[in-house]
């Protein structure tokens, strides 16, 4: 009965969607279908199972698969079709009451100028106005022949869009291109030095008004819902783990707790350490919107930035400080638990626990040592603790789109790559998800929730210092270690099993 409502409910959406993308001509119904087909293999999968159809894993894989493709297609046709329609207005202004023959125009022509108009609306909506003339002089006096020498202006989202040639150093020249804005303007507008697509600098300033906004009362209130259900997961994952279902005995809550409050501490220092980070560049962060599974609690939790970033150095150090705090965390967890185990543990586990993952494995192999040999070994819960914790870490490293990982990435080694590698991550996501469902899982999360690559920062030109590029690549290199399983010959050769 849920799940039926649940389709109908999300049918009900998309059809509220079509009405309001209709008006909007072929760009509005391009832009709906994206949204249909990024829904489609849930609802299609749920409307199955709703009259007792169980599609398999493959079936679920080729859905993913095949809506995937069509999103990107549909992209696409949306961009061609969004130029066309401002080549068209471009067109009509420059000469908006005559013919190409020099001609009255007709009436057609009239009725088609009119759609022109009403389509470019869904790209530049009514209340976006050109940049002021006064302003944009005012900001042209900003440049020189010795910071950025521009050669073409064009207006871009009440702002503008200056292509040149940089002439100076980028860091230096970017802070005083900056504070020369300001002094002029003080902080209505603000400058970004950013690459166009054949790779050279060009100067963006827009309006401050249209900064990332504050998240509003119902976003805080859904990520409230979310972390109240996130210590709802983990008190059920502690009653997995310990071999019993919790909420079929609420008494035995003493028990799941210590596991439960080790999960949320793992949680929590992960993204204090995005929000001290953030902090010390002035930057806002969302609520981090926690997203719990039964199986290990949580995957994490998706933090959106409130404001723009000042340097890909910031995006990398806010990016991979969350990480670093919960996986060192985990990791003492780990070794701890590790240190502690003894015939007489809580948890027994079979020697194939270890096998899961190279850097668990390696660690147990040092510090168990021949203990690991036998089919059933007794551990510490601070082993289980670590390794859920180096999991959940190593999920949000993975090198895609909004993920910690993706947003290293980005910061590195730049947008096209951070797209290549978000592209790869999915189909590598896909293909695993043949051998364990949660992958495909994640890779469906990706794919709707953080697919898109962060804004750009105000000065994007600027890379990272290697120190940087070498803490991002040591992170990508123990997240494969750490959800990567032992192969039974490597296995074998650490002297793990019989």
């Amino acid at each position: 009965m849920i799940t039926a409502l649940t389709v109908l409910v999300a049918i009900a959406v998309l059809g509220w969607g079509f009405n309001r993308a209709r008006p909007y001509g072929k760009i509005g119904i391009l832009a709906w279908l994206q949204s249909v087909v990024l829904m489609a293999p849930w609802l299609l999968f749920f409307g199955l199972f709703a009259v007792g159809i169980y599609l398999n894993l493959a079936g679920m894989l080729l859905l993913f698969i095949a809506s995937t493709a069509a999103y990107i297609l549909l992209g696409r046709q949306l961009r061609a079709a969004g130029q066309d329609v401002l080549s068209k207005r471009a067109a009509t202004l420059a000469n908006p009451d005559l013919e190409p023959n020099g001609d009255s125009p007709s009436q057609a022509t009239l009725s088609e100028r009119q759609a022109v108009e009403k389509a470019a609306e869904a790209l530049q909506p009514p209340e976006v106005v050109p940049i002021p003339a006064e302003d944009l002089q005012t900001i042209k006096e900003i440049f020189g022949i010795d910071t950025f020498f521009v050669t073409e202006t064009t207006s871009y989202q009440e702002g503008a869009i200056f292509q040149g040639n940089l002439r100076g150093e980028v860091e230096p020249t970017f802070t005083r291109l900056s504070k020369s804005l300001e002094e002029r303007v003080g902080d209505r507008y603000h400058l970004f030095l950013v690459e166009n697509p054949q790779g050279k600098p060009v100067v963006v300033v827009l309006p401050s008004k249209n900064d990332p906004k504050p998240s509003t009362l119902t976003q805080k209130l859904l990520a409230l819902v979310l972390f109240v259900a996130t210590i709802a997961t983990s008190l059920e994952t502690g009653g997995i783990l310990l071999g019993f279902d919790f909420y079929s005995s609420p008494d035995r809550y003493w028990e799941v707790l210590p596991i439960s409050l080790g999960l949320l501490a793992i949680l929590g220092v992960h993204e204090l350490g995005h929000w001290l980070m953030a902090r010390r560049y002035r930057v806002r962060l969302s609520l981090p919107y926690f997203i719990p599974t039964w199986q290990i609690g949580s995957f994490g939790a998706i933090t959106r930035f409130e404001s723009f970033l000042p340097s890909r150095s910031a995006l990398f150090d806010i990016a991979i400080a969350g990480p670093a705090a919960g996986g060192i965390l985990s990791l003492g967890m780990l070794i701890t638990g590790l240190s502690l185990s003894n015939a007489d543990s809580l948890f027994k586990v079979p020697t194939q626990f270890f096998e899961g993952s190279i850097l668990i494995g390696t660690l147990a192999r040092v510090l168990l040592g021949t203990a690991v040999q036998q089919p059933i070994v007794a551990i510490h819960p601070l082993v289980v603790l670590g390794w859920i914790g180096l999991v959940i870490t190593a999920i949000n490293v993975m090198p895609a789109g909004q993920l910690d990982g993706g947003r290293i990435v980005q910061a590195i080694y730049g947008r096209k790559t951070a797209n290549r590698t978000t592209v790869a991550t999915i189909l590598v996501l896909g293909i695993a998800s043949l051998v364990n469902p949660l992958a495909l899982y994640w890779a469906i999360v990706i794919v709707v929730l953080q697919r898109s690559l962060e804004r750009p920062s105000f000065n994007e030109l600027t890379e990272p210092d290697d120190a940087r590029a070498a803490f991002g690549l040591l992170a990508l290199f123990l997240m494969i270690t750490i959800l990567l399983p032992l192969t039974p010959s490597l296995a074998g050769r650490l002297g793990i099993g019989g």
